[in-house]
């Protein structure tokens, strides 16, 4: 590990010196490529400096130990040495977890899907709710949400919406939505107070750029249909919605929420990518038999991940058995505790699947 480690330490300092030359702006894509980089290891680099710190104070304590004869200091080294063995352990899994593979998607934006599934209008409701959530989650990580499609219910909410969201990371943190979300409560059409459970499915993708997916535009079937709006407003009489169809796996995509044709192409070809790529990352996953059992990582749609529970005003993740007792807040954006709970279950399994290998 430490080599590992001195090797990165070594790479920071040559980008900071490149980075630090005026010849470098002259490629600003270059010079974007070389700032990510520095971000990325300035973080493993301070850790790791903390860490070789806290090294070298033990070995003082040590010292302190065996050489000191007073009482009064000895007593003092040993309650700092304890305090400083303790901080060694969390900084080795810190570094341990920083060195760890990197999912080559984490810094790519996202496709979000939501659906409703089983529930009937509540389910198109509570798709609404997650969307909202979402969409205010976006907004506190400064990210951009950008509508795709959508089909509106018949008493609201929606029956499927689409759109990808574009920022800093964002499928790294969005990777553990995927799945089905389940939800309990009252709906308002309900005249004797009984709880209703509905469902709503949601698929997270990473965005695929043309050059990682094989897109034979040969093999695609295009069809333009006027797009429509809800109780007839906002229909557009001209062929400007897009409905592709790739023909070697019949995914069907369609997209009209722009007015003009080749932007809704463009935008249907993003999660046509997205879709093809999920479909071959998943056969791939599956021939090789290393498809993860984790319940953190798990992508299957077919998945209860979560509860939300309006009696009780709880929200449950039933694959670390993690519940916040704020639902409001939680449906108003505040994912922050669950998704970092999410992350730090999956880098325990991803730790302790190293130390196995």
């Amino acid at each position: 590990m430490i080599d590992k480690l001195e090797a990165l330490k070594q790479k920071f300092e040559e980008v900071t010196q490149q980075l630090s030359d005026p010849a470098m702006l002259a490629d600003m894509k270059q010079y974007a490529a070389l700032n990510k980089s520095y971000k990325e290891l300035e973080k493993v680099v301070t850790l790791y400096n903390h860490y070789q710190k806290n090294l070298a104070d033990i070995a003082s304590a040590k010292t302190l130990l065996a050489t000191e004869k007073d009482p009064s200091f000895t007593d003092l080294a040993k309650e700092e040495l304890q305090h400083l063995e303790a901080a060694q352990k969390e900084l080795e899994t810190a570094l341990k977890i920083v060195l760890l593979p990197k999912d080559p998607n984490d810094s790519k934006n996202a496709i979000l899907e939501i659906r409703a599934g089983t529930g009937g209008d509540e389910a198109g409701l509570f798709v609404g709710d997650l969307f909202r959530m979402y969409t205010r989650f976006a907004e506190k990580m400064k990210w951009t949400l950008t509508l795709i499609d959508a089909t509106e219910g018949a008493a609201g909410g929606y029956k499927e919406i689409i759109c990808t969201v574009s920022g800093e990371n964002v499928y790294s943190m969005l990777q553990y939505e995927s799945g089905v979300h389940r939800v309990q409560r009252v709906p308002d059409t309900e005249t004797q107070g009984r709880i209703h459970t509905s469902a709503a499915s949601v698929a997270v993708l990473p965005e695929m750029d043309e050059v990682e997916v094989d897109l034979d535009m040969n093999d695609i079937r295009k069809d333009t249909f006027c797009s429509s709006g809800p109780g007839g407003q906002s229909v557009n009489t001209t062929y400007s919605a897009i409905r592709l169809t790739h023909i070697p796996t019949g995914i069907v995509v369609s997209c009209q929420d722009e007015k003009s044709q080749i932007k809704n192409l463009d935008k249907a070809l993003k999660v046509l990518r997205a879709r093809l790529y999920e479909q071959k990352h998943k056969q791939q996953q599956e021939q090789i038999g290393a498809e993860r059992r984790s319940m953190v990582k798990s992508g299957d749609r077919s998945d209860k991940i979560r509860t939300y529970n309006f009696p009780q005003g709880r929200v449950t993740d039933h694959r670390i058995g993690y519940s916040i007792h704020n639902l409001p807040a939680f449906l108003d954006g505040a994912l922050e505790d669950m998704m970092e709970a999410l992350r730090i279950a999956d880098n325990a399994e991803k730790l302790q699947q190293e130390s196995v290998l």
